[in-house]
């Protein structure tokens, strides 16, 4: 009796468990182990007429994945299981069943060779990506490498595949934006300059108008402000915008590119410091510890809630473009640090969140957006306010904790 292939499963446990660089799923001492790849990708379905979520096993891709399948279509996720993010390193108990993972590094081209050799996807939703505003200031190359070459070696491998997907949506960032548009005592637009250390540890917090007077933010509007960034995060996300909307000029796929706002929700990150804000509050209330908030507290966001967001990206997935469309994603409501902070104290009965006047490099002081483009061109309507958001992600972090 010949002896039986190992289960795709299997495979993938396998792929899972190598070393000795856990971070770079598929890969052992550097290099791609091209026969385990192949065994794991020839063990999953066909992928045409599917889509492919890149980055997908984070709590955005999972809530996806989770609608994509409800409504039938044929769903395969990349992912490096990055431990930052996974630290339990195996699949995420969101992710539905019937989704294909692929542990891989999209950084790989012979990852990408070996998954587009099989079959290509006919639509592609890009979330991979580094996304630590603060962190990407010290490992520059990192959010680089995996932000813009990731999205490099994914286009260049379906132009060698002859691959070439109908659509794409990328996940882009408010992060664009950096201090975007705001008004001057006048009543005049003006873009601030970059707020530099000095003027953080100067406690200079709101940008200046040109008469020298505190300006008023503005939300932001892809067709209206004018990008610019002031993260490396941020540079790394515009420049994917750049790189896709010239590879699509070229080969007539359709893009949507979805500037997020601040997204939170089950699923997101515990683990991860660099990230989720709402989620850092929210697990330092429950331990019942006092939230710090940095500046004045006055630091302005847009929490949108992670449904919300998947909403926008089936529609741009179902919805046709023109080419290539630009919107901003968000809840069109725009929050205080402080009064987030509060929030969540008052919900687990935590101590009055405390401003500290401490600050984080690379942060804007104000972003939220217009979201009228967005119901216009999707029917995007948020049903999620901020306080239902927030309860049903307390909740979520309340059964973490026993689980």
């Amino acid at each position: 009796m010949g002896i039986a292939p190992d289960p795709p499963c299997m495979v993938w446990r396998q792929l899972c468990c190598q070393r000795p660089q856990p971070h770079l799923v598929g890969r052992v001492g550097g290099r791609v182990d091209e026969p385990l790849l192949r065994r794991v990708l020839e063990g999953f379905a066909n992928l045409s007429n599917s889509v492919l979520i890149t980055g997908g096993a984070g709590f955005i891709g999972c809530a996806l994945a989770g609608r994509l399948v409800a409504a039938g279509d044929r769903v395969t996720v990349l992912d490096v299981l990055h431990p930052q993010v996974h630290p339990r390193r195996g699949r995420p108990r969101r992710l539905p069943d019937q989704v294909e993972l692929v542990p891989v590094d999209v950084t790989v081209p012979s990852s990408w060779d070996a998954l587009l050799k099989l079959a290509a996807p006919d639509r592609i939703v890009h979330l991979a990506a580094e996304t630590g505003t603060g962190q990407s200031l010290i490992e520059a190359s990192r959010h680089a490498r995996v932000n813009v070459v990731g999205t490099t070696e994914m286009l260049d491998a379906l132009v060698r595949a002859d691959a070439v997907p109908a659509k794409i949506v990328l996940t882009s960032s408010r992060a664009v934006y950096g201090e975007g548009e705001w008004t001057g005592a006048d009543g005049e637009t003006f873009a601030p300059r970059v707020r530099t250390h000095k003027d953080l540890a100067a406690n200079k917090w709101d940008p200046l108008g040109p008469d020298g007077a505190p300006g008023v933010p503005q939300p932001s509007q892809a067709d209206r402000t004018v990008p610019r960034p002031t993260s490396v995060y941020g540079a790394t996300k515009l420049a994917q915008e750049h790189i896709l909307g010239a590879w699509v000029a070229a080969t007539g796929t359709d893009l949507s590119i979805l500037r997020l706002q601040n997204v939170f929700g089950p699923g997101q990150s515990v683990a991860n410091s660099y990230t989720g804000v709402v989620t850092l509050f929210a697990q330092t209330a429950m331990s019942g510890g006092q939230i710090e908030v940095y500046e004045d507290g006055r630091i302005v966001r847009d929490f949108v809630y992670v449904d919300d967001v998947v909403d926008a990206l089936v529609a741009s997935l179902d919805r046709p473009t023109d080419g290539r469309r630009v919107l901003d994603i968000g809840s069109g409501v725009a929050t205080t640090i402080h009064e987030l902070a509060t929030n969540l104290s008052t919900r687990f009965g935590a101590p009055t969140p405390r401003v500290s006047g401490h600050f984080r490099d690379g942060d804007v002081r104000a972003a939220s957006t217009n979201i009228t483009p967005a119901a216009d061109e999707l029917g995007y309507h948020p049903s999620w306010g901020l306080q239902d958001g927030l309860e049903t992600l307390a909740k979520w972090i309340e059964d973490e904790a026993e689980a």
